[in-house]
C-alpha cells in the first residue's frame, strides 16, 4: 500500500473530526499520504453523521465529489449513519466499503487490493458489541484541538438515533486522556475542546461498566494541571450533568475557559417530558444563573429542536419566551426530523414542515439578536484572543476565552498565537475589532 494516498472528508460533531483525525493517523503510520479531500487520492473516507436528514443526503454528494476526482478511487463510509444504515450507504453508486461502529478504527485492515466493488461491502457490528473504547483527538487541521474522553449514551432521549449508532455510555482512562493531552501540547496546539456524545457522563468504566472510577470534575482537574495547553473548553454537556462544583472550579481555572454549551431542546415541560429528557426548565435556569454569578462574563450556548412531535404554537411561544428572557449568548437550531427507530417517530401531533422552518427561522433570528447583544455587553472589556490559520477575504479571525469572534487585517505571524486584547467595536459583518493591550502573549 506505500505510495498510496487517502482522503478524508467528516460530516457533523467534534467527536467525529476527532475520530476521523486518528483514523487518519492509523493509515499515515500503514505508509499512506494523506491529501485533502478535493485532490486526486486512490482512497476516501467519509465519516458520515446521522443527527439530521440532511447530513445522510449530503454523503450522496460527497461521494459524486470523490469520483470526479478520481472515478477510480476506493470509496469508504464509516461513523454514525454507516452503523445505522450500513445497506442503504453500500448501495450509493461508487461506495466499496462501509464500517460500522467498531469496524471503523480497524479501517486498514480491511483494505486488501483497492479493487472496486459491483456492491459496497459491509462489516458492522451489533451495536451491543461496541462496549470497548477507542481514545481520540484531532490535530494538523486547526488551532484547537478535539479531545476524546467519552463515546456512547445511556440516555433514551425518544428523537435520538445515537445510542444506536455509538452503543453504551463509556469513557477513557484518564491516564489515556492525559496523556492524549501531552500529545496534542508537545504539537504546538494552543487550546484543547473536551467532546465526546454524553461527557458530563464521562467516568463510567472502558467497557461501560457502571463503576465510577472517576468523575467528570476529577477528569477537569487533571487537566488543568497538563503542561504547555494554554486553554481547555468543555463542549456540549447536559445540564443536569454540569454541577456547581464544576463551574465554580472552572470559574477559578488557569486554563478552563468561560464558555459552556448547554443542550436545552425545549423551554417547554411538556416536550421535554416527551422527549424524556432528565431535567425540566427549572434546572437549567439555575444553571444558567450560578455560571452568570461565578463568571458574569461567560459565554453561554444552547442547542434547541423545533417542531418536535406535539409542539403547538403555544409549546414554541414557550420556549421563545423563555430564551428571550435567558441570559445566553446564541443558539444553535435544529429543525426536527424523523428518525427510524425511535419513538418519536411514531408519535402524534406531527408538526408541518412549513411550520417546523418558520419557528426555526424565528430561533435563528432570536440567535442573531442573542450574540449581537452578548458582545456588546464585553465592548470595553480585556480578554486573550487565540488567531486561527486562515485567510478569510483578508482577514485573520479569532476567538477570545469567552468566545466572541474577532477580525483583524490577515497577518500570517499571528497564526496560532495569543494576544491580549481591548474590544472595541462590533463590524457589519457581526464581528469584533479590537487594540491591542499586550500582543503576544503566547507565540
Amino acid at each position: 500500500m506505500i505510495d498510496k494516498k487517502v482522503a478524508f472528508y467528516t460530516l457533523g460533531c467534534k467527536l467525529n473530526f476527532s475520530e476521523t483525525s486518528t483514523i487518519a493517523r492509523s493509515f499515515q503510520e500503514e505508509g499512506f499520504q494523506k491529501v485533502e479531500f478535493n485532490e486526486y487520492a486512490d482512497i476516501y473516507v467519509i465519516n458520515t453523521c446521522s443527527v439530521t436528514e440532511n447530513a445522510d443526503k449530503r454523503f450522496k454528494t460527497i461521494v459524486k465529489q470523490a469520483q470526479k476526482t478520481n472515478e477510480d478511487a476506493f470509496i469508504v463510509g464509516v461513523g454514525c449513519y454507516a452503523q445505522l444504515k450500513p445497506e442503504e450507504l453500500a448501495a450509493v453508486d461508487g461506495v466499496d466499503l462501509v464500517l460500522g461502529a467498531t469496524e471503523k478504527f480497524k479501517i486498514t485492515d480491511y483494505l486488501n487490493d483497492l479493487s472496486k466493488n459491483d456492491f459496497g461491502e459491509v462489516h458492522s457490528c451489533e451495536i451491543q458489541e461496541a462496549d470497548f473504547y477507542v481514545g481520540s483527538y484531532s490535530i494538523g487541521d486547526r488551532t484547537r484541538a478535539f479531545l476524546k474522553v467519552q463515546d456512547g449514551c445511556d440516555y433514551k432521549c425518544t428523537y435520538c438515533t445515537i445510542p444506536l449508532a455509538r452503543g453504551i455510555s463509556r469513557s477513557d482512562k484518564l491516564e489515556n486522556v492525559l496523556q492524549n493531552a501531552a500529545e496534542i501540547s508537545e504539537q504546538g496546539i494552543k487550546e484543547i475542546v473536551l467532546t465526546g456524545v454524553n461527557i458530563g457522563d464521562y467516568g463510567k468504566g472502558e467497557f461501560g461498566n457502571k463503576k465510577h472510577e472517576h468523575t467528570f470534575l476529577d477528569l477537569v482537574k487533571a487537566l488543568d494541571e497538563v503542561d504547555g495547553i494554554e486553554r481547555l473548553r468543555i463542549s456540549s454537556i447536559e445540564p443536569n450533568l454540569l454541577k456547581n462544583e464544576t463551574i465554580d472550579f472552572v470559574s477559578q481555572s488557569n486554563t478552563f475557559v468561560p464558555h459552556f454549551h448547554i443542550p436545552l431542546q425545549s423551554g417547554s415541560n411538556d416536550i421535554l417530558k416527551l422527549m424524556r429528557r432528565r431535567y425540566l426548565r427549572e434546572l437549567y435556569v439555575d444553571r444558567v444563573a450560578q455560571i452568570k454569578k461565578v463568571m458574569p462574563n461567560a459565554c453561554i450556548g444552547v442547542d434547541v429542536i423545533v417542531g418536535f412531535p406535539g409542539e403547538t404554537d403555544e409549546h414554541f411561544l414557550e420556549t421563545y419566551t423563555f430564551l428571550t428572557e435567558l441570559d445566553i449568548s446564541y443558539l444553535h437550531v435544529f429543525t426536527y426530523s424523523e428518525r427510524d427507530n425511535t419513538p418519536a417517530a411514531e408519535m402524534s401531533g406531527v408538526v408541518s414542515t412549513k411550520v417546523r422552518k418558520k419557528r426555526s427561522k424565528m430561533l435563528r433570528g432570536l440567535s442573531a439578536k442573542k450574540r449581537r447583544a452578548f458582545y456588546e455587553s464585553q465592548l470595553g472589556t480585556t480578554h486573550i484572543v487565540l488567531f486561527e490559520g486562515e485567510n478569510k477575504e483578508g482577514y485573520i479571525h479569532g476567538f477570545t476565552e469567552n468566545y466572541v469572534k474577532v477580525k483583524a487585517p490577515w497577518n500570517p505571524e499571528l497564526v496560532n498565537t495569543l494576544h491580549q486584547i481591548q474590544l472595541t467595536e462590533i463590524d457589519e459583518d457581526g464581528l469584533v475589532r479590537f487594540e491591542y493591550v499586550k500582543e503576544a502573549v503566547s507565540a
